[in-house]
């Protein structure tokens, strides 16, 4: 620590982190989405003391580790080898060690397979541990300038267009910002189909977070759909923020207005989708009432 002009400076080097026991538990250790120097001290010390260190690539938690001067060995526990990898943690944890569990970025169970091991520590009565930090879908929200009181993150969406899309309906009406993982290679589709299904709304792409050349972009989703189609395929990982559903304050008699307009151009079930959309009801129940009023008026 230096003192200058009454301020103090304190100067961290590339000193070895210590290695204090852990009591017996898994810890949940959050670890950085890009900037190796977006860690915990806790996370630190924890990654150091425990007894196993499981991680999703062993080489990408070897350059954390080796960063910091941490001399643990990890081993792979992951999608593919969980049901061979889980139940030696769970043998180790069971025999009072102690087990550090990380994700190659950001906080573990948010998109990956940790979510199992800690449902079996869980059923045995072995303790869990968060040791909190870094998370991308936190880290974009932050900076999306969308409403942050309540959010949905809902992963990434399935690569079928038909499926992505009917996954896009499932979640149109959530009351918060909606978060999404995507892949560069598909963000422009993903953009569109979106833009087609959620409607005019404005939304956020935050990629490369924490890194050199990070980058966020707002506009609404048909503009950042041009934008990625036009443009050449972005790299680096992807994290997509849409505003809620705009409030709606149609009456009644607005929305029976609304389904018999669109139904003058267009067959009902569709006519009922677009209304949908429009409102943000749910399209059975608009169909429904479709088919009353054209039933009332004898067409």
């Amino acid at each position: 620590m230096q003192n200058n002009e009454n301020k103090r400076v304190y100067v961290i080097g590339q000193t070895e982190i210590a290695a204090r026991p852990l009591t017996p538990a898994l810890y949940l250790v959050a670890t950085p989405i890009g900037n190796l120097g977006d860690i915990t001290l806790r996370a630190l010390e924890t990654l150091a003391g425990a007894d196993h260190v499981a991680c999703e690539d062993t080489r990408v938690t070897r350059v954390l580790l080796d960063r910091y001067g941490i001399r643990q060995r990890p081993t792979a526990y992951h999608e593919h080898n969980a049901g061979e990898a889980g139940p030696r943690l769970i043998e180790a944890l069971e025999n009072g060690r102690s087990v550090a569990l990380v994700s190659d970025a950001g906080t573990p169970l948010v998109s990956d397979p940790g979510f199992r091991l800690v449902g079996q520590a869980q059923e045995r009565g072995i303790r869990v541990v968060p040791i909190p930090g870094a998370s991308a879908v936190l880290a974009a929200l932050t900076a999306s300038g969308l409403p942050s009181d309540a959010f949905f993150f809902a992963g990434f969406l399935p690569v079928k267009d038909g499926q992505k899309r009917t996954r896009l309906e499932e979640v149109r009406t959530v009351p918060g910002t909606l978060i999404f993982f995507e892949s560069p290679r598909r963000v422009a589709d993903t953009l569109e189909a979106m833009a087609d299904v959620l409607g005019a709304r404005q939304a956020a792409i935050g990629r490369e977070l924490t890194k050199a050349f990070e980058e966020i972009r707002t506009g609404t989703l048909a503009e950042l759909a041009a934008h990625y189609a036009a443009a050449d395929t972005p790299k680096g990982e992807i994290v997509i923020c849409v505003a809620p559903p705009a409030e709606r304050t149609e009456t009644a008699d607005d929305v029976d207005k609304l389904l018999l307009s669109l139904a003058k151009e267009m067959p009902a079930s569709k006519a009922a989708a677009e209304a949908a959309r429009m409102t943000g009801q749910q399209k059975p129940a608009l169909y429904r009432r479709l088919l009353e009023l054209r039933e009332g008026s004898g067409d």
